[in-house]
C-alpha cells in the first residue's frame, strides 16, 4: 500500500506535521525505522534492572517503550514493503502517543531530575517527546480501521489494568517511578502511582479518541471528495446512450 498524496486537509489536531516534514520523513524513512530498533535495544538495557525483578510469564507488558518504537518500526517497514497489517499500525499509533507523553509527565513531574544522570533524564524526555511526534506519520497510509483500534485498545487497556490495579503475578508492572522509591523499597502507596495511573489512562482514551476521529474525518474527506467530483465517468456516459 503506498502513502496517500492527498493535501492536508485532516484538523490539525489530527496532522499536527507540516506536511513537507511527513513527506522527508516518509521518503527517509528506513533512517527512523533504523533508529526506533536502535532505540528499542537501548530501551531493552534500560529495563534489565526490571526484567531481573519480574517474573518472566510477565515480561512481555513491562519494556512499553520499546514495545511502542518496535511497534513503529516494523509499521513503516511493513507500509515501505507494501504489507497492509492494520493491527501493527494502531499499536504503534498508540504505543507512541502514550509512552511519547507519558514518560515526559513522569520525569518532569513525578520523578524530577534527581537520582539519575543529567544527560539521560533529558535523553528520555527529547526521545520520546519526538516518539509521540512520528505516531502521526501513520494516518499517511494506515486505514485506522474499527478492528485495528479495537486491537489497540485492549492491548493497552488491559496494559494499563495490569501495571497499576491488578498485578496478574507479582507486583505491578509498570515502570519503575523513582518517585516511588524510599530507602531501596518501592512503595506503590504513594500519590505518584496514582498520577501515573491516571496519566497511562487519560492517554490511552486520548489515543482512541485520535485514532477513531482520524477514522472519521478521513471518511468524511473521502464522501466530500466524490461528491466535488461528481458522478462518475461512466455513469455519465450510460445516462447519454439511454438518452
Amino acid at each position: 500500500m503506498t502513502s496517500t498524496t492527498r493535501s492536508d486537509r485532516l484538523p490539525s489536531y489530527l496532522a499536527p506535521l507540516p506536511q513537507r516534514v511527513e513527506n522527508f520523513a516518509l521518503r527517509y524513512v528506513w533512517i527512523i525505522v533504523a533508529i526506533n530498533l536502535a532505540g528499542t535495544a537501548f530501551g531493552l538495557w534500560y529495563y534489565r534492572f526490571q526484567f531481573a525483578q519480574t517474573p518472566l510469564v510477565m515480561w512481555p507488558f513491562v519494556p512499553d517503550s520499546p514495545a511502542a518504537t518496535l511497534f513503529v518500526a516494523l509499521s513503516l517497514a511493513a507500509w515501505k514493503l507494501d504489507y497492509d497489517v492494520e493491527w501493527l499500525h494502531m499499536l504503534a499509533f498508540y504505543g507512541n502517543i502514550k509512552l511519547g507523553l507519558w514518560t515526559p509527565f513522569v520525569q518532569l513531574v513525578l520523578n524530577g531530575p534527581g537520582g539519575i544522570e543529567p544527560w539521560l533524564y533529558w535523553f528520555l524526555i527529547v526521545s520520546h517527546l519526538a516518539m509521540s511526534l512520528q505516531s502521526f506519520l501513520i494516518y499517511r497510509y494506515a486505514e485506522f480501521s474499527v478492528g485495528a483500534v479495537a486491537v489497540a485498545t485492549v492491548w493497552y487497556g488491559f496494559n494499563d489494568i495490569v501495571d497499576y490495579f491488578v498485578p496478574l503475578v507479582g507486583e505491578f508492572h509498570h515502570t519503575f517511578l523513582r518517585a516511588e522509591l524510599a530507602n531501596g523499597v518501592l512503595n506503590h502507596s504513594v500519590r505518584a502511582h496514582d498520577l501515573a495511573a491516571a496519566a497511562a489512562v487519560t492517554l490511552t482514551l486520548t489515543a482512541t479518541f485520535l485514532a477513531l476521529a482520524t477514522r472519521v474525518k478521513t471518511l468524511e474527506l473521502q464522501r466530500f471528495s466524490t461528491s466535488e467530483r461528481g458522478p462518475s465517468t461512466s455513469e455519465s456516459s450510460d445516462g447519454g446512450l439511454e438518452s
